[in-house]
């Protein structure tokens, strides 16, 4: 099946069902095939639980690290430019 991404956002839990029932579902962007969603078996989604394991062997470069308090500073100042 093959499906646009506008109709893809209205049908996501059909989508879905139908990728882990073993249908190839295709999201299309104006006709053109972008991605495919298709089931997890069991052990990657057991694995795909351990995103802090994940992240502490692919760390951030230094460059884009930053502390809890300047993200939510950065956050408030973005909030404050909206009014």
């Amino acid at each position: 099946m093959k499906i646009n991404i506008l109709e893809s956002k209205n049908q996501l839990s059909q989508l879905l069902r139908r990728a882990q029932a073993g249908e190839d579902v295709i999201i299309a962007n104006r006709g053109v095939p972008v991605a495919r969603l298709v089931p997890i078996s069991a052990q990657e989604a057991a694995a795909g639980g351990d995103v802090l394991a994940w992240l502490q062997q692919h760390p951030l470069p230094a460059a884009l690290r930053r502390s809890h308090a300047e993200i939510e500073a950065e956050i408030s100042h973005e909030r404050a430019a909206w009014d």
